[in-house]
Order: C-alpha cells, then structure tokens, then sequence
C-alpha cells in the first residue's frame, strides 16, 4: 500500500448486484474501492490496461446478487470461476495475511471453493465443507433482520465490539440455511470453540429467536462465519443496505439520519482494521 491508499476489489461477474452500494460505502469511509471483473484478473477478453493482479489489493469482496443466475445452486458457478482463475492466487492472498469477504451470493461462493469454515492450518481452495440450502420456508426471504456478535476470531470486531452487540443488518436471499458436514472440524461445536461464529440471527431484543427472525433456519442460528485464521469471512445479511441511520428500519432512530447505520459499522471497522495494519 503506497500513500496512505487501501486498494480494496470488489469481484464481479455476470448477475452479481449491491456492488455499486458496496462500492459506494467502503469509498465514504476513506478506502479506495476498484470494481474488477473476473475477467481482469485472469486477463481474457481484456485490454493490456485493464488486466489486473489480486495482489496490489488488501482485501477481495464478493458481493450479493445472483452470480451466473445462480444455475445449479447459488453460488456454485462463481465458486467454480473463481477456483479455476484464482485458486492458487488467492491462496497465496490470503497467506500474506490479507482479507476475503463475501456478502449473501459472495458467502455461498466461498463455501463452494471451501475457503468457509476452511481447513485447519492452511488456506487451501477444494471441496466444499459446508453448504447453503434453500430457506426453510422454501421461498425468497427479505425483511430487516438483527445479527449478534458473540465474541470471535475475526479481527476487525474482535478488540472494538463488546460480546452480545446487536446491529439491525437486512436480509434478502433464498439460498441461506447453513448445513454443516462435519468433516475437517466443520462442526457447530468446532466452530464455536475456534471463534468462527461471526454472527448469529437474533429477534429485535438480542435473544435467539426463530423464524422470521432466523429467515433461513440455519444451523444454530449463524448468520455469518470465519476460517479459523480470521481473514475469510461471509455473511448473509447485507451491510451495504444499512450504510445510514436512515436506512434503519428502527433499531437507531434516535440518532442523526445521515450517521452511520449498523452495516457502515461493521464495514467501518473492516476499513479501519485494514488501515491499521502494515
């Protein structure tokens, strides 16, 4: 990083959306956001000038939307793109230490290229270790939704949140409950003792609750999930949509309507983090 800029690529490809918010967002709170196509990285169909390298970034964002039309499963063509063009270089991303994130569409692509919940000790692109299933009530789901941190390993929260915050984060998906195979510790219990659980869904008081509160009826209420390293995170709620106060749906009306919401909190403290590290 060079003159104080924090490079940050938000993929994109064919069907994904909430890209142009999400670039919007991360630019308001001093990054400097570049929309790259898949395409750039793997310098196909693309002039000299607009090839690009996943490494003169300091974080990957994959956004929400429905990448490739969502054919086969959501996420599942986007998965396949990415371990094809970017395997081994995102591998060697994220060993330097820098930060993958994926938003609804961009969570289900990292489990389908088994970087969520990830493999212990390494960072390795393969199989699937995890899946996200059609919603329990079998249809697309989007209402304003509340997340709980619990405490963790991903290191943007981990020394700035207190344990049982709750932020108002809005859903909108089909594909969100999280199954869990069990293999290569991918286990609730595993994922609990390793700090991986990034959020979970909650009712409006904080308290675990049901459905809608849990739109998908994923295991133990997750909303979200790390690697045990910290630095590849997906979630299913969208941050990008309550940037503002005045996108709340009410959990902060008391406060200034141009302040940030409970998304910009949570993507203002990815950027500070970023900008604190070397």
């Amino acid at each position: 990083m060079t003159d104080g800029k924090l490079p940050l690529a938000i993929l994109q490809i064919e069907g994904t959306n909430c890209d142009e918010e999400l670039f919007r967002a991360l630019a308001t709170l001093g990054a400097d956001p570049e929309m790259v196509h898949l395409k750039q990285f793997e310098g196909r169909d693309v002039s000299r000038d607009e090839r690009r390298r996943l490494g003169d970034y300091r974080a990957l964002f994959l956004p929400g939307g429905f990448s490739a039309g969502d054919y086969v499963r959501a996420g599942a063509v986007l998965g396949a793109r990415l371990r094809g063009v970017l395997g081994r270089d995102l591998e060697d991303f994220l060993r330097s230490g820098n930060l993958v994130g994926g938003i609804c569409n961009g969570f289900q692509a990292l489990v389908e290229i088994g970087l969520l919940p990830g493999r212990p000790g390494g960072f390795q692109v393969g199989s699937p270790q995890a899946a996200l299933n059609t919603n329990d009530s079998d249809r697309f789901e989007c209402r304003p939704t509340f997340c709980r941190w619990d405490g963790g390993t991903f290191p943007p929260l981990r020394n700035s949140l207190s344990p049982g915050t709750v932020w108002e984060i809005p859903s909108a998906h089909g594909e969100g409950k999280l199954i869990l195979s069990g293999e290569a510790n991918a286990t609730l219990p595993e994922l609990e003792e390793n700090g991986q659980v990034l959020f979970r869904w909650v009712g409006p008081d904080g308290q675990r609750a049901g459905y809608p509160w849990n739109p998908n009826g994923s295991v133990g209420d997750v909303a979200g999930i790390t690697n045990r390293e910290g630095n590849v995170f997906g979630l299913m709620p969208h941050p990008e949509r309550t940037f503002r106060t005045r996108q709340s749906f009410g959990g902060r009306r008391t406060e200034p309507p141009d302040g940030l919401g409970d998304g910009g909190r949570f993507l203002s403290a990815i950027v500070s983090y970023l900008q604190r590290r070397p």
